[in-house]
């Protein structure tokens, strides 16, 4: 990716428009993913400009199949002009906002991004933030997964935020830039996370989320989580892979079956330098096959323990105001037995579809290390097992399930569990996604 600033990237050979300088990433060996460069300090931003009439035509990037480029930093409108008449690329990459972006953006402006979609380019927005927690790359995420994902949804209310004062509207795709990285499981977990709070937040503020990372790591762990229930699911995947192919072929890093319907990106070929319509542009080539879509719909409910008509326990449970970790003004509580004994939360959900589940407890030493949750499924009761005695006061996520229309017993705490210590019933949070 285009994320460090060098000099003398752009030159005019015929046209007289003088073109602003890029960076570029630190080559990678042919066959293998862009690897990361030294991070440089950008130049001061433009001020977001008035909205009225200034506003990029329709979702960007869109509906759209073929090739495309991008560099650190938006061109004049003289370099595009020039490509868009002379080159094969009708799509271009633009860093819109992250702590880490590195380039001055002079000219990346509402009125820019207006004339450019207006003329028939298609935009492909760039959040540069956050990276793994095992990578070289600053700032980093959090390596614990909850604060991860937090940092993952405070990334995605920026990202849109950018967009927004740009004019690059709802249902436009948000594509995070994480930089390849050496993966290990505490590290994988950390970033699907991280994408996880991404996907979720994006799709409230009505933008479809994609990412960006190098086929060696991002994209081989996204997609290898791709049936994962505990994250969420990228709407777009953009893969570094410098193989010189113009396709969106994933090879061995992502199979065929993955983001398969017109969700795909490739940067195959990095840090080229060429020459259309007489301007000279150091850049990076990408092929694109992805379309427009519409966000699901936000819509969440939590239920408390002490929800009226949401919540029903046998005469074993009892209830407790003890933890200021608690949701609400107490919660419920019992002794593991070898019997089910389920204390059920009860719902209405809008339609059958993919819901995130996370519960809320308080957490303590003398509770259950593995305290059984039952996930109502359309195919039947899931369970999955928390350890009550750490993460508590907080949402905690058990993963994305179907649940079906309608009114009923969702999620359920059972008594039956291998553990040791005080299984307890709370509150559950269910959101559509």
């Amino acid at each position: 990716m285009r994320a460090i600033a060098t000099a003398l990237t752009f030159l005019t050979v015929v046209a007289a428009t003088a073109v602003p300088a890029t960076a570029s990433a630190v080559p990678a060996r042919a066959g293998t993913p862009a690897a990361a460069g030294t991070p440089a300090v950008a130049g001061p931003q433009p001020a977001a400009e008035s909205q009225s009439a200034l506003a990029a035509v329709g979702p960007q990037p869109g509906t759209f199949t073929g090739k495309g480029f991008d560099t650190c930093t938006a061109p004049s409108q003289g370099a595009m002009d020039a490509w868009l008449a002379a080159s094969p690329y009708r799509a271009v990459g633009v860093y819109i906002s992250g702590g880490s972006r590195t380039c001055a953006q002079p000219n990346l402006t509402a009125t820019w991004v207006a004339d450019q979609t207006r003329k028939g380019w298609r935009l492909i927005p760039i959040e540069l933030g956050y990276q793994a927690p095992c990578g070289t790359r600053t700032p980093k995420m959090s390596a614990d997964p909850a604060t991860a994902r937090g940092q993952g949804r405070t990334a995605a209310d920026s990202a849109a935020a950018a967009a927004a004062a740009l004019g690059i509207g709802a249902g436009s795709t948000l594509y995070n830039d994480i930089e390849q990285y050496p993966s290990n499981a505490s590290c994988r977990a950390a970033v699907l996370s991280f994408l996880s709070g991404w996907v979720e937040r994006l799709h409230t503020r009505g933008y479809l989320a994609g990412m960006y990372s190098s086929g060696s790591s991002g994209i081989t762990d996204v997609c290898a989580a791709y049936h994962d229930t505990r994250y969420l699911r990228l709407d777009q995947i953009w893969i570094a892979w410098w193989n010189g192919v113009a396709d969106t072929d994933g090879g061995t890093y992502c199979a065929d079956d993955r983001y398969a319907d017109q969700q795909r990106l490739h940067q195959y070929a990095g840090d080229v330098t060429e020459t259309w319509g007489g301007v000279t542009m150091k850049i990076d080539r990408n092929y694109l096959d992805v379309r427009a879509g519409t966000p699901p719909a936000s819509w969440s409910v939590t239920v408390d323990n002490a929800t009226a008509g949401g919540f029903t326990a046998g005469a074993a449970w009892g209830t407790s105001a003890y933890s200021a970790q608690r949701h609400g003004a107490d919660y419920r509580f019992a002794a593991p037995v070898a019997s089910s004994d389920v204390a059920w939360f009860r719902t209405t959900l809008p339609a059958t579809g993919a819901y995130e589940v996370s519960v809320w407890y308080p957490a303590d030493p003398g509770y259950n290390d593995r305290t059984p949750y039952l996930v109502a499924t359309t195919t039947g009761n899931r369970s999955v097992a928390v350890d009550q005695r750490t993460g508590g006061g907080r949402w905690v996520s058990l993963g994305v399930f179907t649940l079906a229309a309608g009114t009923g017993d969702k999620v359920g705490v059972s008594r039956w569990s291998a553990g040791t210590g005080y299984v307890v019933a709370d509150a559950v949070r269910i959101t559509r996604i």
